[in-house]
């Protein structure tokens, strides 16, 4: 068991999503569709997911090499894949600028989804980069109840996508936020949350930050 600041404590398995599980990796290339499905009695629960190009050999059969180089080009879209599939069977999502924006012009992208197959009673974790959105969803005739909740910054990975060393460094920044993200979700079959210092007050100037969200349906 660990322990949060305020002593605000989870056992570390109610962090996981179905651990014995394995997480799946689908790629589409831009204008085409990427399919998520489970087997019977599962649903999806997505992990992370990006539109953008940070290699040049995915998606790259006759491309130019001008629309292969630029491999800084990646936006998290997690939250809107989330929001598409989680607690679905099966969804199938579209590749597209119109869909998700267009993080580099000129480059020819694609989507990257990571998902795991999950009990429908299974606790879920949900993380918005600041000023993105966290999306939470159960399934038909089920509701939403918050666990835990928290924003600020706990590692140098997460949501650390083209960002400064600086913005990064520091990891004992979090911000308990589990009666406020529960008092707007809990008992709904849906929910949305922004990830801004509006939102839940800035924990640490000058860090980037996220909002991670537990929840069980």
């Amino acid at each position: 068991m660990f322990c949060f600041i305020g002593s605000i404590c989870l056992a570390a398995a109610a962090l996981q999503v179905s651990a014995g599980s394995r997480a799946l990796t689908r790629v589409g290339c831009e204008h085409n569709i990427v399919s998520l499905s489970c087997g019977r009695g599962q649903v999806i629960h997505v992990i992370s997911a990006y539109y953008g190009r940070r290699d040049t050999s995915t998606c790259s059969a006759g491309r130019p090499w001008n629309q292969l180089t630029n491999t800084n080009c990646a936006r998290s879209v997690t939250g809107r894949v989330a929001q598409m599939c989680n607690f679905q069977s099966s969804c199938s999502v579209r590749a597209t600028n119109s869909e998700f924006g267009d993080p580099c012009g000129g480059t020819f992208k694609y989507l990257k989804s990571t998902y795991k197959c999950v009990s429908k009673y299974s606790r879920l974790t949900n993380v918005a980069c600041e000023h993105g959105t966290a999306f939470l969803r159960c399934g038909r005739g089920r509701v939403i109840r918050v666990i835990l909740a928290y924003y600020g910054r706990r590692d140098t990975t997460t949501c650390s996508a083209g960002r400064p060393w600086n913005q990064l460094q520091n990891t004992n920044c979090l911000r308990s936020v589990t009666g406020r993200v529960a008092q707007m979700c809990n008992n709904r079959n849906s929910c949305s949350v922004k990830a801004t210092n509006s939102q839940f007050g800035d924990p640490c100037g000058g860090t980037f930050k996220y909002l991670k969200i537990i929840y069980s349906c």
